[in-house]
């Protein structure tokens, strides 16, 4: 059973995870002032299989607390993951030169 719940897990994440790449795929269309109507039907196709993903997951005995989206972008920045990223010193940054004029 653990291993069902798991799997529609699983799938919830990827969906959302493809339901962002979607979701900016139709702001940059609205931005550029282009039709965004078949993106807009496929995220609400997406939305529809993870309700149905929810639904099963619950039926199935996952009983753990599900965040929402806002839940999930107000947590505090001390949950988050962060990525360690160091910036290469030898590297000019962009825009700066190390010429001297």
């Amino acid at each position: 059973m653990d291993n069902k719940i798991n799997e529609i897990r699983r799938k919830i994440s990827t969906l959302r995870a493809e339901m962002t790449l979607v979701e900016a795929s139709i702001r940059d269309q609205v931005n550029r002032d282009l039709d965004c109507s078949e993106a807009s039907y496929r995220l609400m196709a997406m939305r529809a299989e993870v309700a149905e993903l929810i639904g099963r997951w619950k039926a199935a005995g996952g009983g753990d607390h599900l965040p929402t989206v806002r839940e999930r972008l107000s947590r505090g920045y001390g949950d988050r993951p962060v990525a360690a990223v160091k910036p290469d010193k030898a590297r000019p940054r962009p825009g700066h030169s190390s010429a001297r004029a």
